[in-house]
């Protein structure tokens, strides 16, 4: 999955940044989203702004796409036990990448750690698959 990561400032003016790993709690209301902490101060500026975000998820091979949008509940430093879920994000990612056609040594010096971890509490999901759902709140069907 490649992992999209959208703020907003006071201005309105957007920013997006690659994420680098997630998990979904077992709760299923709250997600935590990894972020490369060197590339992230723009990002992280704006949610202690606003603590609003977007994340997509999209699988690369047929683009199939989930959004979800929600309020930032905690911003920390990735702990040293997460690295694991980021590291083997990061392979994965670059696997569905090399799938499509891209060059594995182009995706090896992407910065993944350290990386701060971003809870976000899911207030709403979308379909983002490309097609007639596109947009439209998430039933829980397929997308």
């Amino acid at each position: 999955m490649s992992i999209l990561v959208g703020t907003r400032d006071a201005a309105l003016v957007p920013e997006a940044m690659r994420g680098c790993g997630a998990v979904v709690h077992a709760d299923r209301q709250h997600v935590t989203v990894f972020v490369p902490t060197i590339v992230a101060e723009r990002t992280l500026a704006n949610i202690r702004d606003n603590g609003q975000v977007a994340v997509c998820f999209s699988r690369q091979i047929d683009h199939r796409t989930m959004q979800i949008k929600g309020r930032v509940r905690e911003v920390r430093e990735a702990a040293a036990e997460e690295r694991d879920v980021v590291m083997r994000y990061h392979g994965a990612l670059t696997d569905g990448l090399a799938m499509i056609g891209m060059q594995r040594s182009t995706l090896k010096p992407w910065n993944a750690w350290p990386a701060t971890a971003v809870e976000v509490e899911v207030e709403k999901i979308f379909s983002q698959t490309p097609g007639p759902n596109a947009g439209e709140p998430w039933t829980g069907g397929r997308t």
